[in-house]
C-alpha cells in the first residue's frame, strides 16, 4: 500500500510539470527543452525558503512559483527573435546553463551532493509526513493547478494562443499581441513547473542537479507528447504511461542495469510507434509539426 502511495505521489507531481508544459507545446506551439531546469529552480527556491529561513510550506511553494517563473524571461524573451529549431538549440542552452548552475554553486545548492534534510511539509499545523496524507495534500494542489490550466485555456488568452500557435503572423495582424501572450506563457507554464519542484523537494527531501538534468526534461517533453497534447488529459495519460513502464520492468525481477536500457528501449518505440500511428498522442487533439 505505502509503495502505491508512493508512486501515486510521483504521479501528482510529474502530472502538474506535465500540464504546465502543455500550455507551451499544445496551446503555444512552443517545443521546449529546459522545463526540468524550471522545475530543479522551483525545488531548490523551496529547499532554501525552508531550511534557511524557516518559511511554512505553502509560502515556500509561493516563493518556487515566483522564482521560476521571474527566471522564465531567460526563455520568453529571447522567443521574440527565435523560432523552430533554432528556438529549441536555445531553449536547450538555458537547461544546460541552469543546471550548469545548480552543480556548480556549491555554497547555495550543494553542488553535486545536494540538498538534504528538507523538512517534510506541513498546512497550517498539520504535519504531512505520511504517504496518504502527502497522497491527499498534493491531490488538492494538482486539482487546482489543473482548474487553473484548464479555465486559461478555455478563457481568451487560451484562444488568443492557440491563434498565435497556428498562424502568428495572421494574430498579429489582427491585433492579438502575440509577444506578450508569449511571454505570459512561460511565466505560467514555469511558475507551475517551480510548484511541481516544491512538490518534489518536500517529499524526497533530498534533492540534487540530477534530478533535473537534460534526461529529465526528455522525460517530461516524452510525457507530453506520448499522452497527447491540447488538452487537459494528454499529459494524465502521458505521466501515467512513462510513469508505469519502469514500474512494470521492475516486477518483471529484471536486473537493475537491463531494466535500465529496456526502459530507454520503451520509451524509444512507443515514441516511433506514435510518431508513426498517432502523432497528436494517445489522447491529443493538437499534433505538433
Amino acid at each position: 500500500m505505502t509503495y502505491a502511495l508512493h508512486l501515486l505521489v510521483l504521479l501528482e507531481i510529474y502530472l502538474v510539470v506535465a500540464a504546465s508544459l502543455n500550455l507551451l507545446i499544445g496551446y503555444a506551439g512552443l517545443l521546449q527543452i529546459a522545463h526540468a531546469a524550471y522545475f530543479g529552480v522551483g525545488a531548490y527556491a523551496a529547499a532554501l525558503l525552508t531550511m534557511k529561513l524557516g518559511v511554512g510550506f505553502v509560502p515556500a511553494v509561493a516563493g518556487a512559483a515566483l522564482m521560476a517563473g521571474a527566471m522564465s524571461l531567460l526563455v520568453s524573451l529571447p522567443a521574440w527573435r527565435f523560432r523552430g529549431d533554432a528556438f529549441v538549440i536555445m531553449s536547450l542552452s538555458v537547461q544546460v546553463a541552469l543546471f550548469a548552475i545548480f552543480y556548480n554553486w556549491v555554497e547555495l545548492t550543494g553542488g553535486p551532493f545536494g540538498l538534504s534534510g528538507i523538512p517534510k511539509p506541513a498546512v497550517y499545523g498539520i504535519d504531512l509526513a505520511t504517504h496518504g496524507s502527502m497522497c491527499a495534500a498534493y491531490g488538492v494542489m494538482v486539482v487546482l493547478c489543473v482548474g487553473v490550466l484548464g479555465l486559461l485555456q478555455r478563457s481568451p488568452f487560451g484562444r488568443f494562443l492557440q491563434a498565435v500557435r497556428d498562424d502568428e503572423l495572421a494574430a498579429r495582424s489582427l491585433g492579438i499581441p502575440a509577444r506578450r501572450l508569449k511571454v505570459e506563457a512561460f511565466a505560467v507554464a514555469s511558475a507551475l513547473a517551480g510548484v511541481a519542484g516544491a512538490m518534489y523537494a518536500a517529499y524526497a527531501t533530498y534533492i540534487d542537479p540530477t534530478s533535473f538534468s537534460l534526461d529529465e526534461s526528455i522525460l517530461i517533453l516524452s510525457m507530453v507528447i506520448v499522452g497527447g497534447t491540447g488538452n487537459v488529459r494528454g499529459p494524465l495519460v502521458g505521466a501515467l504511461t512513462l510513469i508505469a513502464i519502469p514500474e512494470l520492468l521492475r516486477l518483471a525481477a529484471l536486473p537493475d542495469a537491463l531494466a535500465a536500457n529496456l526502459r530507454l528501449l520503451a520509451y524509444g518505440l512507443l515514441l516511433v510507434v506514435l510518431m508513426r500511428l498517432r502523432p497528436q498522442g494517445i489522447a491529443g487533439r493538437y499534433r505538433y509539426e
